[in-house]
């Protein structure tokens, strides 16, 4: 099973939370993505921009925090975090 945990944080503290899992057969990316995307969906956020610090970090540590400079449109959080937290 793959499960990935998203979050956005202000001020230190978390403000949503929300954990999409994702059964299916497809590659790794493929889930992360579909998986941003939802949190995305569900926080009624426009998709942030993966630069080179979010790519570098995800793949060493598979997790990566999205700030103000990764949206296009101004945010009311200080960042948005993703995880993995279960992977096959």
């Amino acid at each position: 099973m793959f499960r990935m945990w998203g979050h956005t944080v202000k001020d230190g503290h978390t403000v949503k939370s929300l954990t999409i899992e994702d059964p299916s057969d497809k590659n790794r990316t493929k889930k992360v993505f579909e998986a941003l995307s939802a949190i995305c969906l569900s926080f009624d956020l426009a998709q942030p921009q993966w630069l080179a610090g979010n790519i570098a970090e995800f793949k060493r540590i598979s997790r990566t925090r999205f700030t103000a400079d990764s949206f296009i449109e101004e945010i009311s959080f200080d960042y948005l975090e993703i995880r993995i937290v279960e992977e096959d």
